[in-house]
């Protein structure tokens, strides 16, 4: 999956596949995550965030069930 360089001090990079519903993250600490049934509204909103990191923990991180690439 292809993912855009974010600004920020705990992301590194941001990809979605809208067919499958698929947000993957990579972290700047190490790890790339895939998060499933995400929608692309919440990605939206994600990428337009003035905080990529705390739009991630807030609406993210413990909403749905992801796991390690």
């Amino acid at each position: 999956m292809k993912r855009q360089l974010v600004e920020s001090s705990n992301l590194a990079s941001i990809g979605y596949d809208p067919i499958n519903q698929i947000l993957e993250v990579e972290f700047k600490k190490g790890g790339i995550y895939q998060y499933f049934e995400v929608p692309e509204s919440v990605f939206e909103e994600l990428m337009n965030a003035d905080s990529h990191g705390v739009y991630f923990s807030s609406n993210i991180r413990n909403e749905y069930e992801f796991s390690k690439v």
